[in-house]
């Protein structure tokens, strides 16, 4: 196996700042405790999702449903994850994988496979994304067997994945989606992370929002949200950090954060602590990121995202996940048919479950039933991603 939950043969560690980060560690899970913003997906007496899970959402910027992904789920997502890392490039840049067969997305015009060096920050401080990530994080030390190169994140996954496509028609989130966006709802990406122990790489600070921070219209929930699902769960050495509130303060100066607190540990961040099949939501205006991964366990985190349609409708974006371009209706509706795929590969695994009504799809559900056939057509659909 590629994935494995837990590594107890890692000795890694932060070197001379261990001890100050094993503090801020604990410290971190105790302010993230007191939010009172986790708990199972709920319904009211109407069927709508819960008001004070919204609530806590908007009030906080992130959320933590627990226990979303049943164990069977779990199971295959872990093996679709699997096959995609057996089949990935041997190394950065390499068109076959490491048996030598032609190498997954080798015909992929959009960026798939994305490397790092082992406890490296591949982004803080530079002009990557636009350059949103303005600090760079602490780099630890990797062991000297380490390799030179590690891969840490791969997007467009619903084109590899039956099982992160069914994930992705959950009716569940799905309905958290509507409630927070409107039924309209749209894409934005899907991607997984990996982290794996004692070489996964940090994310430093950022925001994710970049196209409508100028926008008299701007609000707490203009540039979307990201469903963060949790294979084999995450802890504060391993997960993603959030500033609490900090949607709201429109666009940050996070270099002057960092450079106040001294560090890369920001004074009021808190954890996204999950067990397996916890989903996390992030709003994607709060100040966010992660650590590089010294600890004995693996974090493999299934991402994909929403905006609200007026946010995308007529905007000219990109530049980060795809080309600039004007996001038309028809380029929308396009990007969107993946929602129905998924909706349906969901309901032909899980026929018990009620299948979430996608409003802007109403009516037209049977041009979207997923086959094996229908897998060609998904090749590169990530180069329609909707970024802003």
């Amino acid at each position: 196996m590629l994935l494995r939950a837990h590594h107890p043969e890692v000795t890694t560690d932060y070197g001379s700042e261990q001890a100050a980060m094993q503090a801020y560690l604990e410290q971190g899970a105790a302010r993230a405790r007191a939010l009172g913003n986790r708990g199972p997906i709920r319904y009211d007496a109407e069927g709508e999702v819960a008001a004070d899970i919204l609530e806590a959402y908007r009030r906080t910027g992130f959320y933590v449903f627990e226990g979303v992904i049943g164990a069977a789920e779990r199971a295959d997502l872990e093996r679709d994850l699997e096959a995609v890392l057996e089949r990935a490039p041997a190394a950065e840049g390499a068109t076959v994988d490491r048996d030598g067969r032609p190498a997954l997305g080798r015909d992929c015009t959009a960026p798939t496979f994305f490397w790092s060096r082992p406890l490296g920050d591949p982004f803080g401080g530079t002009d990557i994304a636009n350059g949103r990530h303005p600090a760079k994080m602490y780099e630890p030390r990797a062991a000297a067997d380490a390799p030179d190169k590690v891969m840490y994140l791969f997007l467009g996954s619903l084109q590899f994945s039956d099982a992160c496509l069914r994930l992705y028609g959950h009716p569940d989130l799905l309905a958290v989606a509507a409630a927070v966006n409107g039924p309209d709802f749209t894409p934005f990406n899907e991607g997984v992370w990996i982290k794996n122990p004692g070489q996964g790489a940090s994310v430093a600070w950022h925001q994710d929002g970049v196209t409508h921070w100028d926008s008299p219209e701007l609000d707490g929930g203009t540039h979307g949200f990201n469903f963060m699902a949790q294979l084999y769960g995450c802890t504060p050495a391993n997960g993603v950090w959030v500033v609490p509130g900090s949607h709201e303060w429109g666009k940050v100066d996070i270099k002057a954060l960092v450079a106040a607190a001294g560090s890369d540990r920001l004074p009021d961040a808190v954890p996204m602590v999950c067990a397996p099949g916890d989903v996390a939501i992030c709003n994607r205006q709060a100040v966010h990121g992660s650590f590089a991964n010294t600890s004995r366990d693996t974090r493999v985190t299934i991402n994909f995202g929403f905006h609200r349609r007026r946010s995308v409708l007529g905007v000219v974006a990109g530049g980060v996940h795809n080309a600039v371009a004007t996001y038309t209706a028809e380029r929308i509706h396009e990007r969107s048919r993946l929602i129905a795929y998924a909706i349906d590969a969901r309901r032909q695994r899980y026929p018990h479950e009620t299948p979430h009504a996608y409003a802007p799809f109403a009516g037209a559900e049977d041009a979207y039933r997923w086959s094996p056939a229908v897998r060609p057509t998904l090749r590169d659909y990530n180069l329609l991603d909707l970024s802003i």
